[in-house]
């Protein structure tokens, strides 16, 4: 059995399992695809990977080398960094559309009970040479997890978080925009953002930086959860930004932030306003959500024919009060663990392996846009949807006196008249 020996900030040994393995992995393993890939057979390993991945254009998703300028941050930060590339069809008519895009998931920097400026600071430093590995594998399109600024305070319920609320245009976009420019790199910035403009309201924010520098638009969290530990509505409530689809140098791309990816119409409105790639920066532990996690992304992927990016942050968080959940569990102290495993899917239900379920990390992957187009030739999923049936049946749905469609078999009523 592999087995890893972590150090945590101050050099110190990490924690083990009782079975020797570092917390967060699978029996010692950074990812199911690695435990799979050191147990089986390599003919077996292809067949389970063929199954558990799919086919991209009929062949197996290739892995990309990286520049040794990348792969020497990764070593010096140890952070997981792996590379793939998505092939379309060659066409007659139309050049390949290839755009490198990178997904970076992290551990917060400091303990949450540090003083909130050292706390920044910590997970900025922490961060930066993610993003110059990005920078130097000549990533075009970069997307950080949700609210990477800071710890994810949102299950606490207590108001002194708000602190590390910013303007859309504040010290994190501002960071970003200096590695946007310096790697002609659009960057994804998902923050905590405080509206200036309008009484100083929360909202949980994405803001689209250009390969200039320049701020294209915001998108504002259309779904917010009230589930379990996520107590989100206590800081932020639903978006009011729509659906948006951002027209940036490499392609279109939107952001579906965190709970949206529960809603299957959410994404679909992505898909309808043009996106080409959809990133669905994410804070989600264990427990709650992982069985869902790799599936519905690329089922999003399939379903509305565009590439999707899954960012999940990384690690314990453990908060100074301990706080309940109203599910008639004891009171704690941290959300449980957040098991990284980001990722892409591709519209032809190929995807990649997950990054680490507890280091920080880098994915990068090669696309052809063209695969999205191809795939609505194919399938015909959008051309072939009954939109106007949709339409009908959800303005009924939203009246005061909706009645559903059900049709009551006569019998049952003969065999209970009451």
């Amino acid at each position: 059995m592999a087995s890893h020996q972590r150090r945590d900030e101050n050099g110190g040994a990490v924690a083990e399992e009782e079975d020797g393995s570092t917390p967060g992995s699978i029996h010692g393993f950074e990812s199911l695809h690695r435990l799979l890939e050191a147990n089986l057979k390599p003919q077996i390993f292809q067949e389970v990977s063929r199954l558990l991945l799919g086919l991209n254009c009929g062949r197996h998703l290739e892995r990309v080398s990286l520049p040794q300028a990348a792969t020497s941050l990764s070593a010096e930060h140890d952070f997981d960094m792996q590379a793939f590339c998505f092939h379309a069809d060659k066409e007659l008519l139309r050049q390949p559309r290839i755009v490198r895009v990178g997904l970076i998931q992290n551990a917060i920097g400091l303990p949450t009970t540090a003083h909130f400026v050292d706390q920044k600071n910590a997970i900025r430093q922490k961060v930066e040479p993610t993003i110059d590995a990005a920078g130097a594998s000549g990533v075009n399109i970069l997307c950080l997890q949700e609210a990477w600024m800071m710890p994810f305070c949102f299950c606490t319920r207590e108001k002194k978080w708000c602190e590390f609320a910013e303007p859309f245009d504040g010290e994190s976009t501002q960071f970003l925009q200096e590695f946007a420019r310096k790697y002609n790199m659009v960057i994804v910035n998902s923050i905590l953002e405080r509206d200036k403009h309008h009484g100083e309201t929360i909202w949980n924010t994405a803001v689209v930086i250009g390969n200039h520098g320049n701020i294209i638009g915001i998108h504002r969290k259309n779904h917010i959860p009230r589930v379990g530990d996520f107590n989100e509505s206590t800081y932020y409530m639903e978006g009011n930004t729509g659906h948006p689809v951002f027209e940036t140098a490499y392609g279109k791309i939107a952001v579906n932030i965190c709970y949206g990816r529960h809603h299957p119409l959410n994404w679909l409105a992505f898909g309808l306003n043009g996106a080409e790639i959809v990133f669905n920066p994410s804070a989600t532990v264990g427990e709650l959500s992982e069985p869902m996690w790799p599936i519905e992304a690329r089922n999003a992927a399939i379903a509305n024919s565009y590439f999707v990016g899954s960012i999940n942050r990384v690690g314990t968080e453990i908060f100074p009060n301990p706080f309940t959940s109203g599910d008639g569990k004891p009171q704690h102290s941290d959300f449980g663990h957040f098991y990284g495993s980001s990722h892409f899917s591709a519209p032809d239900a190929s995807c990649t392996p997950s990054l680490s379920r507890y280091r920080d990390g880098l994915m990068v992957s090669d696309m052809d846009l063209n695969l999205c187009r191809q795939l609505k030739d194919k399938w015909g999923f959008r051309m072939m949807a009954r939109y106007e049936l949709y339409s009908e049946m959800l303005a009924k749905y939203l009246k005061p006196d909706f009645t559903p469609q059900v049709i009551v078999d006569p019998m049952l009523q003969k065999r209970n008249p009451l």
